[in-house]
């Protein structure tokens, strides 16, 4: 037998097996979804998938904790996108609710005052169920600095309708958390040129 006859008859005994372990599978779920870990790419898989659902006409939602000063590109592409609502994508909602990374603002009060600003905006976007698919940006770290307890978190989370999808960012995420989720992804760091080669953050890479 050839190489490629092989292939074919391994590749329809992998048919068979995915279709029968499809057949069993629901078909909607609302995720809550983590993105945390070391490494560079948690926001960044995060807004890609809000950029996907948008594609597929579904409506987005996006609150930043701690970094909300900063102005990155995504949050004006997205603006931009809200303006143009008629191009066939869904409602878009944008809310950057931090001063800045805590070593900027040195003010707890303040940044816990913010982070719970910005958790109150995110559970009701989440809650009233219009919107598809909500991004908690960065929220992982104020719930590791303390700024939020993991508790009101969970609990909020349960509110969530049964269609949305939540998704949580940044290191540090806590295991109950971790332990709620549907789908959770580390990121591991291997190299930064920051550290490496003492290069700053790129227009287009990190913001």
């Amino acid at each position: 037998m050839d190489q490629n006859r092989r292939h074919q008859q391994k590749m329809q005994q992998r048919q068979q097996v995915q279709r029968q372990r499809l057949a069993g599978m629901r078909d909607n779920k609302g995720l809550i979804i983590v993105h945390t870990g070391q490494g560079k790419g948690k926001s960044t898989a995060a807004f890609g998938m809000i950029f996907r659902a948008l594609g597929q006409g579904l409506s987005v939602a996006v609150v930043q904790f701690i970094k909300g000063a900063w102005d990155p590109g995504e949050a004006k592409l997205l603006r931009k996108l809200a303006n143009q609502s008629s191009q066939g994508w869904g409602q878009i909602a944008f809310h950057a609710m931090g001063e800045g990374f805590t070593w900027e603002t040195q003010d707890r009060e303040r940044d816990i005052a913010h982070a719970e600003a910005a958790w109150e905006k995110g559970r009701e976007l989440f809650t009233r169920g219009e919107f598809q698919l909500v991004l908690l940006d960065e929220i992982n770290v104020a719930l590791k600095l303390g700024y939020l307890r993991v508790e009101q978190v969970l609990a909020g989370l349960a509110e969530k309708p049964q269609h949305v999808h939540v998704i949580l960012t940044g290191r540090g995420a806590p295991e109950p958390l971790i332990e709620r989720a549907d789908l959770v992804t580390e990121m591991k760091l291997i190299k930064h040129p920051f550290r490496e080669q003492g290069i700053k953050a790129q227009v287009g890479v990190e913001f």
